[in-house]
């Protein structure tokens, strides 16, 4: 098992393209607006076994971390999170039943493991009856005794911006950004 990459909040940022979701995910600074780019990904749409690798930098010459799906075609696919050598970070998947009325996944780390869902009902129901590009988005990760693992809140902005705190330590910022874009990109924003 690697190291773990500790990071209390960061931005997540998509950059609108015609066939590739792009992500930047940016440091917190101390003032608390974005800041220097960590990460960035790139996610190509229409694929069979969703995949996607985060890099240094928007050259993409080094990987740093990366997810990827563990089936071709599954309503209630599970992904794989791991470091740039292939050692594993953590799991997580949506689950498809309880997605129906309100967004929910699942998460597997090193010692903890949680559930997600929108924060808001009604913004759930909202976004599925509705194609309003500007709906608040909110995600809270729980453990089972309740205690926060990350919340991930889209801005209101054009073009998708988040907001993603990890109050647990134990939480690796790189399997929270993976689930932070996996997210955007499975809900497909």
């Amino acid at each position: 098992m690697t190291d773990l990459a500790y990071v209390p909040r960061f931005f997540l940022k998509q950059k609108l393209t015609m066939m590739v979701n792009r992500y930047e995910v940016l440091e917190a600074r101390p003032d608390g607006t974005p800041g220097r780019v960590m990460a960035f990904a790139e996610q190509k749409r229409f694929a069979f076994k969703e995949q996607v690798t985060f890099f240094e930098d928007s050259t993409r010459n080094r990987p740093v971390f990366g997810f990827k799906a563990r089936s071709v075609v599954d309503l209630n696919a599970g992904y794989d999170v791991t470091d740039a050598d292939g050692a594993p970070l953590g799991f997580f998947r949506k689950d498809f039943g309880a997605s129906l009325l309100r967004s929910t996944f699942h998460l597997e780390g090193p010692g903890f493991q949680g559930t997600g869902q929108e924060r808001h009902m009604w913004v759930a129901l909202l976004r599925r009856v509705s194609d309003f590009p500007f709906l608040p988005i909110h995600f809270d990760y729980v453990a089972p005794d309740g205690r926060p693992l990350i919340s991930v809140s889209r801005q209101v902005s054009i073009g998708d911006r988040y907001t993603v705190d990890v109050p647990d330590r134990r939480v690796d910022f790189r399997l929270a950004a993976a689930v932070a874009v996996a997210m955007d990109a499975l809900m497909s924003r």
